[in-house]
């Protein structure tokens, strides 16, 4: 159950954001038969650079994905069955939490729903410069998952993220196997 767990979570987060790349991937790839203004071609160069940066390496590489990769190792340390079943939510911090992560995580979750529907009032070629932005930064959140893997599997105590685990569950954790609950 331990490694179903830890598969389950991060499995679980990679295909939400593999399904949001692959609707949105062809909006962007639309780009391709149009003929861009000079302008339209610096907007799509901002938008590529900015969600590189401001989604893929502060959003994911700093925040998101070594959260979910400790909050993972947390679960296959300490399973429980409905935290195994729900095991994405649980690795995204919305169940099982301390309520500073779950308001987090639900306030980015309702930002990014109103980012899609301002996104859906545009036209192309706008909505696919947008589009090519947010397919970077979450492709780039895809890989820094598969970092964070790649580092936990090698030194488990090299993730300085605390895995926002309510106090009260904390002397479970003890410290023995390296993830800071809080």
């Amino acid at each position: 159950m331990k490694s179903i767990a830890f598969f389950w979570g991060i499995a679980g987060v990679l295909l939400l954001l593999l399904f949001a790349v692959y609707r949105l991937a062809p909006m962007a790839l639309e780009l391709t038969e149009r003929e861009l203004t000079v302008g339209q071609w610096l907007a799509l160069g901002f938008s590529i650079i900015y969600m590189a940066y401001a989604e893929g390496y502060k959003g994911f590489h700093k925040a998101f994905a070594p959260r979910v990769v400790v909050r993972a190792l947390y679960l296959k340390s300490h399973p429980k069955p409905m935290h195994v079943i729900f095991a994405p939510l649980f690795c995204m911090g919305y169940i099982h939490a301390t309520r500073r992560r779950q308001l987090v995580s639900i306030g980015v979750t309702l930002a990014i729903i109103c980012f899609i529907f301002l996104a859906r009032t545009l036209s192309q070629p706008w909505k696919g410069i947008l589009d090519a932005g947010v397919v970077v930064g979450l492709s780039l959140g895809m890989m820094s998952i598969g970092y964070f893997l790649i580092l936990a599997k090698r030194d488990p105590d090299a993730l300085d993220m605390p895995a926002g685990i309510p106090e009260n569950t904390s002397a479970l954790n003890n410290g023995a196997d390296g993830i800071r609950a809080s």
